[in-house]
């Protein structure tokens, strides 16, 4: 499927504009893959002020693709389950997570919290239907072309939203997409990123499809926002039930046992995905600029053009701004 070129650059210039107030919001995350998800959702869910959250969808995730070069690795580990069963998985830590945050407000959110695909795209152009992206177009549809955006917040491989793209194209028209993956659109390099590289149709027709899409690449925007055992030992550690929730996953990492650490040593870890709840909150923080959207190439390269539409790109992150927001706001009481 080729852009909408009817779509003028004036037109995405304003949907892509920066938020300055509340916005409505989707979330999709691979809440069971590793530790950043529960971040952003601790985070996202204690800022109901700015941050109208419609709907949590669990979407599929699998390391199986890169068994071969970590040989390290012990067989039957859970990171190379199919990705209907990281699906599965993520599904009940959302359900986990609202339990800890425990607040009114997290509690309302399980009846929004919804399975998404049980495996990627068959094909191009193939969409899957599920939960998730049954409600993912309802809500889209509750905006009309002119009103404000639903911002799907995208922590995981875009198969829930590019099914939802593919079933529903006038979404296009009333959503924006927020994703964190890979390298920025310069990047000579293959873009081996899971978020990415898992469902290549799916991210392929992310960009092709002509939805507004704010990118945060990963590399090395995102990665900047790395979090240091005494870092976690003293703002999480002790802070209630959320903070000790979150050091608890930041010194027991479920891919230790593929990536062959035992947490013994010093370390540190990217907690990736509170990029996307940092722009949504203060996009001064995650400072970004229109650009062309390239095209994502079989061989997971970016191949830039210049007639493409434009979607709005993340150059660098105000890291230290991020984590104080962060320790403030997500680990407190929360707001009723």
């Amino acid at each position: 499927m080729t852009p909408n070129h009817h779509r003028t650059p004036a037109w995405f210039q304003q949907r892509l504009a920066v938020p300055t107030g509340p916005v409505r919001v989707v979330i999709d995350t691979d809440a069971a893959n590793e530790i950043d998800d529960q971040f952003a959702l601790a985070w996202a869910l204690r800022r109901p002020d700015r941050l109208n959250i419609a709907g949590l969808y669990a979407t599929p995730f699998s390391f199986a693709h890169r068994r071969p070069l970590l040989p390290q690795a012990p067989a039957g580990d859970p990171a190379f389950a199919p990705p209907d069963v990281g699906m599965e998985r993520s599904f009940v830590e959302i359900h986990r997570m609202l339990d800890v945050l425990g607040d009114p407000h997290s509690r309302a959110a399980k009846a929004r919290v919804f399975r998404g695909s049980l495996g990627y795209l068959p094909a191009p152009q193939q969409p899957l239907h599920s939960e998730a992206v049954d409600h993912l177009i309802a809500t889209a549809r509750e905006h009309g072309p002119n009103d404000p955006p639903l911002y799907v917040m995208a922590l995981g491989c875009v198969t829930n939203i590019a099914s939802a793209l593919l079933l529903a194209p006038d979404l296009v028209d009333r959503i924006v997409v927020v994703w964190t993956s890979g390298f920025p659109s310069h990047a000579p390099w293959p873009n081996t990123s899971l978020n990415l590289e898992q469902d290549l149709w799916a991210s392929q027709h992310l960009f092709d499809c002509g939805v507004p899409l704010v990118y945060l690449p990963g590399y090395h925007v995102g990665a900047q926002l790395r979090l240091s055992t005494p870092e976690a030992e003293r703002h999480l550690q002790g802070r209630g039930p959320v903070g000790n929730e979150l050091h608890r996953l930041f010194t027991h990492n479920p891919l230790w046992s593929i990536l062959g650490q035992t947490g013994a040593e010093p370390y540190s870890w990217v907690i990736w995905d509170i990029i996307c709840v940092a722009w949504l909150l203060q996009p001064d923080w995650v400072p970004s600029g229109l650009v062309a959207s390239p095209r994502l190439g079989d061989d997971l390269r970016w191949v830039a053009d210049a007639s493409r539409p434009p979607m709005r790109e993340a150059w660098g992150v105000q890291r230290d701004a991020i984590f104080s927001a962060f320790f403030r706001e997500a680990l407190g009481p929360g707001m009723a």
